[in-house]
């Protein structure tokens, strides 16, 4: 790739700036160009994360996308509208480095994790991306916990509450240790559902981990109708095999 810059995405961490990789810091602080998702009007979390590291004169392109939550996932007009969005990014980032350019992205936690730019990435060339992974906000949120989430032989689950509540519940009993991601509006439905699994009394709701507002609770101490804010994960620890 003589001729040609490249994108490269970096994985910022679960929030907490301190927990950056050396790699991503030196990345991120060097940048000449920096893209990074956001809500229209809105400065957004990867923004926020990197504030005071950029350099005076970096060149910002704010990737602002058509729709968030307001159109439930099933609906065909939120695919609709977010795959020509991602297309047309896709795109603007391919030709920035043909003409020879760096394009550092931003993304929360690990790109590779549920992130948005995996829809970018499958789009690009391969030999035109690098990946930086960055710590997850599951293991953000599991430390700040203050319990190991798997022991031994734990078989560890990782899912989206999007799912529906029965299979939610199967995948909860079935689980010895588990992490539920997109929580938000569906917090009432993963409470039934765990409620169904025989498993609310050990739920954990940590809210916004590792960032500022942090808030860690039992999920027996949250009100039934309350919803969870974007950033927020349940976990269920693991009690597996130990000396």
């Amino acid at each position: 790739m003589s001729a040609q810059g490249r994108v490269v995405c970096v994985g910022l961490g679960p929030g907490d700036p301190e927990l950056l990789t050396l790699r991503a810091h030196r990345l991120v602080s060097t940048a000449r160009v920096v893209a990074y998702f956001r809500k229209k009007g809105r400065p957004g979390l990867a923004r926020r994360m990197v504030e005071g590291m950029l350099a005076p004169d970096v060149e910002e392109l704010a990737m602002e996308y058509p729709v968030t939550t307001e159109i439930p996932f099933e609906d065909p007009a939120y695919n609709g509208a977010l795959a020509p969005f991602y297309a047309e990014w896709a795109e603007r980032l391919k030709a920035r480095a043909e003409a020879g350019e760096e394009v550092v992205v931003l993304c929360e936690g690990d790109p590779f994790l549920y992130g948005s730019f995996m829809h970018l990435h499958a789009r690009l060339p391969a030999e035109m991306v690098e990946v930086v992974p960055g710590v997850t906000g599951m293991a953000g949120c599991w430390t700040a916990s203050g319990q190991p989430i798997a022991w031994g032989d734990d078989v560890l689950t990782v899912m989206p509450a999007t799912l529906s509540e029965a299979e939610m519940a199967q995948r909860i009993a079935a689980s010895d240790a588990l992490v539920a991601m997109k929580i938000g509006r569906n917090l009432p439905r993963l409470r039934r559902a765990l409620a169904s699994a025989g498993r609310l009394e050990a739920a954990w709701l940590v809210e916004r981990g590792t960032m500022e507002g942090q808030r860690i609770r039992k999920m027996t101490e949250i009100p039934a109708d309350e919803e969870a804010p974007y950033f927020a994960i349940l976990l269920l620890h693991g009690q597996g095999r130990r000396p």
